[in-house]
């Protein structure tokens, strides 16, 4: 309950006719973003002074061949910064799953503390969904056996609950909804990272930028981090 108050005083206008900008409270549990080109150059040195963030998502891939421009960037701030990063990817459904983990593996070069890798999945492309999930299973598998980590599933719940539902059961997952209400999925699978908002504001990150809570603490955390030759092992869900 206490959470969810706080949360709920993040949705103050910042702007009169202007879509309303969070700002960015610290609270009890552990918060993040992820970020991509989209929100230009970020001054991570602000960032990290200022708001304390525990951990960022980056962009790194999409498809077989796509890079984001600003990715090694981020990551290179991130990695000096000491702020606990992770990566991912974003997944179409009409490529190979093999060729757009490669595509991953290839761009993104893992340290030890690292987050676990994210397939973030969120549109069939038109495909069956069957098809879509096999390619995503060959990408989950292909980073897995190649990182002996488990990769984390971003998500939407509403495309959860339509197309992944029943499938993929034994990976951490990360669920987009923008609500004051934490997400409830049509399966009861728990969750692990929920994307809050899409429209906060952060001194040092010139856009709107998702935010992100980890319910849990930094020991927590560590156990979606990567190791080199890790063996890969299922995560127990922290929600409360």
């Amino acid at each position: 309950m206490r959470f969810l108050i706080g949360t709920l005083i993040l949705f103050l206008p910042f702007l009169v006719n202007q879509k309303p900008c969070l700002d960015y409270v610290p609270m009890t549990t552990l918060y993040g973003v992820d970020v991509s080109h989209y929100q230009h150059y970020i001054e991570w040195d602000t960032v990290a002074a200022r708001r304390a963030v525990d951990f960022a998502f980056v962009t790194a891939t999409e498809g077989h061949d796509y890079a984001d421009s600003l990715f090694s960037r981020n990551w290179e701030e991130l990695g000096r910064l000491g702020i606990r990063r992770g990566a991912y990817h974003f997944f179409r459904a009409y490529g190979c799953g093999e060729d757009q983990a490669r595509n991953f593996l290839s761009t993104v070069k893992m340290q030890p503390g690292d987050l676990a890798p994210v397939l973030d999945i969120e549109r069939n492309d038109d495909m069956p969904p069957e098809v879509m999930r096999e390619e995503a299973a060959i990408w989950l598998k292909t980073v897995e056996s190649t990182l002996g980590i488990k990769p984390i599933i971003y998500t939407s719940q509403n495309f959860f609950d339509h197309f992944l539902a029943g499938h993929f059961d034994d990976y951490p997952l990360w669920v987009a909804r923008y609500s004051d209400e934490k997400p409830v999925l049509v399966n009861g699978k728990r969750w692990h990272i929920w994307q809050f908002a899409n429209d906060g504001c952060i001194d040092g990150i010139p856009r709107q930028v998702d935010l992100n809570t980890f319910i849990g603490n930094a020991a927590q955390l560590e156990q979606f981090c990567w190791r080199p030759k890790q063996i890969s092992v299922t995560m127990e869900p922290v929600i409360p």
